[in-house]
């Protein structure tokens, strides 16, 4: 059995919690969080903001596999708090991450909360600690200042 990988992040900006809720519940602002380098494009035609069952289409660059295709299911919407994006259609056997917001002190505090298995097996348990496990970081070190632009006041 392909054993189970969990990324965790968490961070604070100087933000309020609704400007907070309405930049991640809102799939348009992907792209503004997304490396360049990724040549992220939403496929779907996107509402202003999320709602439960909702799926999204997008192409992503993943080095060595080329531009993939992945479909993701907003679920589990918490409105203020936290919701999940799993993925229906992409490079995963299992991609489900769970979002989430919370007053921390004069600010926000964003928790991501990764949890994912690859596909192929011993290879990809070998891609793991070669590439998927440092791209992970990259994307989401890219993610967190790019927040950090967007949001702070």
């Amino acid at each position: 059995m392909a054993k189970m990988h969990q990324l965790y992040r968490e961070q604070l900006i100087d933000t309020d919690l609704e400007t907070a809720w309405d930049f991640i519940s809102s799939p348009k602002n992907l792209d503004a969080i997304t490396p360049k380098d990724m040549v992220f494009e939403i496929v779907s035609e996107l509402p202003d903001r999320m709602f439960d069952g909702q799926l999204i289409e997008y192409r992503v660059g993943i080095p060595l596999l080329g531009r993939q295709t992945w479909v993701s299911e907003l679920k589990h919407i918490r409105h203020g708090h936290s919701f999940v994006d799993e993925q229906r259609i992409g490079p995963y056997n299992l991609w489900y991450h769970y979002h989430e917001v919370s007053m921390h002190g004069s600010g926000v505090r964003f928790v991501d909360r990764v949890n994912y298995v690859l596909p192929l097996g011993p290879l990809g348990a070998i891609a793991q600690q070669l590439y998927v496990k440092s791209q992970l970081q990259y994307i989401f070190d890219y993610r967190e200042v790019a927040m950090h632009e967007q949001l702070s006041s």
